[in-house]
C-alpha cells in the first residue's frame, strides 16, 4: 500500500513538473519586438490584430524611419527587435547595403506585384503614396495666394516663414522628396532649388507628419509631406487644408515591412511578414484613418486615396534612391544646412 502510495505521488509530482514547463514554455514563446515607422494608431491596430490572431505576444516602439535605422545601427552586435514595419523602401534599401536587414521571401509576396519588392526578400511594400502639398486655405484668402502648384511656388515671398517641410536626416518623408527633386531637375539644380528653398526660412521637423498638423494649426501655410498624411489631417477635423500637386512631377513612396538581422524569434518575425502581406492585414490602415494605396493585388485600397495614375508622378529610382540616400543627405547637410559631415 505504501509503495502504491509513493508511486502515485511521484507520478503526481512528475505531472506537476510537466504542467510547470508547459506553461512557462507558452509564457516564453512567441514574443516580437517591432519598431514600427507607420502612424501609432495603423501600428496599435496591426499589432492588436495580430496578436488576437497569432497569439504572439508584441511589444513596439514608434519612431521616424531615420531614427529606426540609427537604432538598427547601433544594436547591430545585438539586435532588440525582429521586424521593421512600414517606412519609405529608400531606407530600408540602405539598410539592406548595410547587412542591418534579413532576406526572408513570404509565400504571401506572390500577391505583391515585384515593383513593390526587393527581389531578394530584404523588403516587401505594404502601401503606397505620392508626395504633395498641403496649404491652410484661411491663410491662403489671407494673403491673397492660390494653393501652390509648382515646386517654383515655394519660393515666392508670401511663403518666407510660411512653409515646413521634416529633415532628411531622421525623415523618410524628407529623403523621398530630397531624392524626387534630385531625380526631377538633376543633382546641381536641385540643391541650387533646396538652397533658395532653405533661405524661405523653412521650419524643419524631425517627423514626416507632424507639417500637416502645423498648417492644419495655422502656425505656417504650407506643408511637403505625403498626400495620405495630410488626407488624414483633413479628415481628422482640419478642414481648412487644400491638398495640391507641383506640376512638374512628383515622387512617391513605397512603404515597406522587413526582418532585422539576428533578430529575436525568427520565427515569429516571418509569421509578421506573411501576415503583413495579406489583404486582411493591409486593409486595416483605413480602419484609423490611414490613406494610402494598397500593394496586395487582392485588397481595396481606401476610395479616397490619390492614384498614381491621375497624377504627374516622375519615374522614381527607388533602387537608386536607396544606394544614394547617405550620400545626398550629407550634401544636404553641407550645401544647405552648413553643418559639417559625420563622415
Amino acid at each position: 500500500m505504501k509503495r502504491s502510495v509513493s508511486i502515485m505521488l511521484r507520478l503526481s509530482l512528475f505531472s506537476i513538473l510537466l504542467l510547470l514547463c508547459s506553461s512557462c514554455a507558452k509564457e516564453t514563446k512567441g514574443t516580437l519586438t517591432i519598431y514600427a515607422g507607420l502612424y501609432e494608431d495603423h501600428a496599435i491596430k496591426a499589432i492588436e490584430t495580430f496578436q488576437k490572431q497569432t497569439g504572439i505576444k508584441v511589444s513596439y516602439v514608434r519612431m521616424s524611419s531615420g531614427e529606426i535605422l540609427s537604432r538598427i545601427r547601433a544594436e547591430h552586435d545585438n539586435p532588440k527587435a525582429s521586424v521593421w514595419f512600414g517606412g519609405p523602401a529608400d531606407t530600408f534599401i540602405q539598410a539592406k547595403s548595410e547587412g542591418l536587414l534579413e532576406p526572408y521571401m513570404s509565400p504571401n509576396a506572390s500577391m505583391i506585384d515585384p515593383m513593390y519588392r526587393d527581389p531578394d526578400g530584404f523588403w516587401t511594400g505594404i502601401y503606397v503614396g505620392s508626395m504633395a502639398f498641403v496649404s491652410n486655405k484661411t491663410w491662403l484668402q489671407e494673403v491673397g495666394m492660390k494653393a501652390p502648384e509648382s515646386w517654383d511656388d515655394l519660393l515666392k515671398p508670401a511663403y518666407r516663414g510660411m512653409i515646413s517641410m521634416p529633415d532628411p536626416r531622421s525623415s523618410g518623408t524628407a529623403y523621398t522628396t530630397l531624392a524626387t527633386l534630385v531625380q526631377l531637375f538633376g543633382e546641381d539644380e536641385a540643391f541650387k532649388y533646396l538652397k533658395s528653398l532653405h533661405e524661405q526660412n523653412i521650419v524643419y521637423t524631425t517627423s514626416g507628419s507632424v507639417p500637416g498638423r502645423t498648417v492644419g494649426m495655422g502656425e505656417v501655410g504650407t506643408a511637403v509631406m505625403f498626400s495620405h498624411d495630410a488626407l488624414k489631417f483633413y479628415k481628422e477635423g482640419f478642414q481648412n487644408l487644400i491638398i495640391t500637386f507641383p506640376i512638374e512631377g512628383t515622387g512617391y513612396e513605397i512603404g515597406a515591412v522587413g526582418m532585422i538581422k539576428g533578430g529575436p524569434n525568427n520565427k515569429e518575425a516571418q509569421q509578421f511578414v506573411d501576415w503583413a502581406l495579406t489583404k486582411q492585414a493591409q486593409e486595416l490602415g483605413k480602419q484609423v484613418g490611414n490613406y494610402q494605396l494598397l500593394t496586395n493585388s487582392n485588397a481595396e485600397s481606401p476610395e479616397e486615396a490619390f492614384p498614381l495614375n491621375n497624377l504627374n508622378v516622375i519615374s522614381y529610382n527607388l533602387d537608386w534612391a536607396g544606394k544614394n540616400r547617405e550620400r545626398l543627405i550629407n550634401t544636404w547637410i553641407t550645401k544647405i544646412i552648413h553643418v559639417k559631415s559625420a563622415k
